[in-house]
């Protein structure tokens, strides 16, 4: 079992784990290798509907490992440049993936989910949160920009001004607020985050994993296409449906009863 990434499968529901809880979580560069490989294996599978994402210990994540940053500032000056474009292009592409994976993802989070672990939050098409958890786009407070999707996702769940206010000032968001202003899609009883994340996720584990695919890889981008661009879309994708084992099935079912 890894270090860092504990992977369990229930059926249709896949739980990835971050388990540096000593570190809050924060993510060093094996986790984020595990993790893009783990998204890869769960989208590999046709049985998993729903992808969950979680924390070990007493914080979701801490976002970027601290340490590791001021290791990077002691690399010779003319590598540093290129170093770090090379380091947010695989955390760019982490980000990307748990955004496009081919499942619902549902973020779990307690405690802390700050910094890059916010943007991994968000990324995931809905957060389930525990009491305690708080919610902070800190990168301003190191002197750096969200670099891990938020500047994306956090305007679409709350608004631009208040997208701007969050990241422009690093402050901390509680959970009634996070809920108030949709960050937050379900506010968990105390104790019970991991019980309630997988209740909520089971309202998608009976939907068909292809109309899931397609439906999300077009929703995901309607912010920038059109109506017409949409409907294009929308009409390619119900073709594809029209053909697979689900569609039959359910249609079969349906009508089984009204033709005895």
């Amino acid at each position: 079992m890894s270090d860092v990434l504990i992977t369990e499968v229930d059926g249709p529901v896949a739980t990835l784990t971050m388990n540096r809880p000593r570190e809050r979580n924060a993510i060093s560069d094996e986790m984020r290798q595990e993790l893009d490989a783990a998204l890869d294996d769960v989208t590999a599978d046709p049985e998993i509907r729903v992808v969950i994402l979680a924390g070990n210990g007493k914080s979701f994540c801490a976002g970027g490992d601290v340490r590791a940053m001021q290791e990077r500032m002691q690399a010779p000056a003319g590598q540093r440049a290129i170093e770090g474009w090379r380091r947010q292009q695989r955390t760019g592409g982490l980000a990307q993936s748990l955004h496009n994976v081919g499942a619902i993802t549902v973020a779990a989070v307690n405690g802390h989910a700050v910094g890059l672990g916010f943007d991994l939050a968000l990324a995931c098409d809905f957060i389930v949160a525990a009491p305690d958890a708080t919610f902070a786009a800190s990168f301003i407070n190191r002197g750096l920009v969200s670099d891990g999707g938020g500047m994306y996702h956090l305007p679409r769940r709350v608004g631009l001004q208040k997208a701007k206010e969050i990241l422009f000032s690093g402050r901390f968001v509680d959970v009634e607020e996070a809920r108030a202003i949709g960050i937050v899609d379900l506010i968990a009883k105390e104790g019970d985050l991991m019980a309630e994340a997988r209740a909520y996720a089971g309202q998608f584990t009976g939907q068909s994993r292809a109309a899931i695919m397609l439906m999300k890889s077009i929703v995901n981008r309607t912010f920038e296409l059109s109506l017409e661009s949409v409907a294009a879309l929308g009409s390619e994708a119900q073709a594809i449906c029209y053909t697979t084992d689900e569609h039959r099935e359910s249609v079969e079912a349906f009508l089984a009863p009204r033709q005895r």
